[in-house]
């Protein structure tokens, strides 16, 4: 007999092998693993379902109960992906999940003739008293708590902010603001300590604007703080606990140090990782998910391979043939309604340029980056509730941003720190051009 501890803890752990730990897996973990990896690397197709079934199935056995009562919920989930099988065919986290069931059926001696209700829902635990301020002494490790783990005298942590929402419009933790293309999965943070990536689908057929239908988030494990956990996003699935059913970092003495907060019900989840210094708020704006964090300077810099990380967007931004040029595009729409005036004809996607900045306008008053990037949105897709998207992303800059003189950004900031970025190349080649000629001119001296 297995407990649902053990079954839930197997299936975990498996999906971390990516990690290089732990013993050879079981059939059941490569099937798991296979789950884990293509969240990370999604290509299931917003119609697939299959994630609905997994975290229906693990709502359901994620307490103690008679063996009978997992082989009925085993049972519904089976009946559950069934269903799924013209929309995920070809998929393999459905044809996995199909291995990982006749796997568990067979470890647990379920047949497949018997009661097959839906799985059971967790009643939700009875109201809990307020987490202690992390900020009082506690039995917890000093270690899980980031401020608190710091040398006695040393200078408080510089606390960055990266925000990625809408078309999508990326501010990056040194404080750039660009729009891009990135269409497909991308990473967005990579370090020691945790892993996001996104994955974005077109707007609008044809449109190099994109945005965001998908979102996972990995925390590494961290000595005696919180285990390994998966967070994973979707269009229409903002969950409110991890991937293994949890709502934090699992059965270690700093465990709440990494917990989930549900604000709004399938509209806003707040994920605070207090043993990093650290908080991620993701939310769903109409159909696509936005992304925002606070992190300290220490944390964002833990790369471990430097090689890697040119595609980290956070820090380094987009790659340049990716990005796409605002002022570029506001010129084009507004010549093209100059040259429509007077003649027939529909606005571009139900917005003129006039028509969008006032719409922009009700929420975002001043004109800075965040009320161009919702101008550009609704130019680019027509649909309203970018202009939410853009509303909240700010939103989450004055609750993230530890400078409140940088909350804004304007075009001429950005104009400035890409020409610091060129003239620093610039005086780099300069440079090495001189002292190639030096040691040329002192060789042929020699000579």
């Amino acid at each position: 007999m297995h407990s649902k501890r053990e079954r839930r803890g197997a299936l975990s752990r498996a999906g971390w092998m990516v990690m290089g730990k732990g013993a050879a897996p079981s059939a059941l973990q490569v099937c798991q693993f296979v789950v884990v990896f293509l969240c990370l690397f999604p290509e299931v197709t917003l119609q697939c379902k299959i994630l609905k079934c997994n975290s229906e199935f693990w709502a359901s056995t994620s307490s103690s109960g008679p063996e009978e009562e997992f082989c009925t919920a085993l049972r519904a989930y089976n009946n559950c992906v069934r269903r799924t099988a013209r929309t995920c065919r070809g998929d393999l986290a459905y044809h996995s999940a199909q291995h990982g069931i006749e796997d568990l059926m067979s470890q647990h001696n379920c047949s497949k003739e018997g009661p097959t209700t839906q799985p059971r829902t967790r009643t939700p635990p009875p109201p809990v008293q307020p987490p202690p301020d992390f900020n009082v002494p506690s039995d917890r490790p000093e270690v899980c708590h980031y401020e608190r783990s710091l040398p006695r005298n040393a200078a408080p942590p510089n606390y960055t902010h990266c925000g990625f929402f809408g078309d999508p419009h990326l501010r990056t933790f040194n404080d750039d603001f660009q729009t891009c293309k990135v269409e497909g999965a991308w990473p967005l943070i990579h370090n020691k300590y945790l892993s996001v990536q996104v994955t974005n689908t077109p707007v609008v057929p044809g449109s190099s604007a994109t945005a965001t239908s998908k979102l996972t988030i990995i925390f590494k494990n961290f000595q005696e703080c919180v285990d390994q956990k998966m967070y994973h996003a979707e269009t229409d699935e903002l969950p409110a606990a991890f991937a293994d059913g949890s709502k934090n970092g699992g059965d270690r003495h700093g465990a709440n140090t990494l917990r989930i907060v549900e604000k709004v019900p399938g509209q806003h989840v707040e994920i605070q990782a207090r043993y990093i210094g650290t908080t991620i708020v993701v939310r769903q704006v109409g159909r696509y998910l936005t992304f925002a964090v606070r992190m300290p300077e220490e944390v964002v810099n833990s790369v471990e391979d430097q090689d890697s990380q040119d595609l980290y967007l956070c820090l380094h931004g987009c790659p340049a043939n990716q990005r796409i040029d605002f002022r570029t595009f506001r010129v084009r729409a507004t010549e093209s309604q100059v040259l429509s005036r007077g003649r027939p004809g529909a606005p571009i996607n139900g917005f003129t340029y006039q028509s969008a900045m006032a719409k922009c306008k009700e929420r975002l008053p001043v004109e800075d980056l965040y009320f161009q990037s919702c101008v550009f949105d609704l130019l680019s897709s027509g649909d309203i509730n970018f202009t939410l998207a853009a509303y909240y992303a700010f939103e989450d800059v004055k609750m993230l941003h530890s400078n409140k003189d940088k909350y804004h950004l304007f075009e001429k900031d950005t104009i400035f720190n890409s020409a610091s970025e060129k003239w620093g190349f610039s005086v780099l080649i300069l440079i090495s051009l001189v002292v190639i000629q030096l040691w040329t001119g002192s060789f042929s001296i020699r000579l």
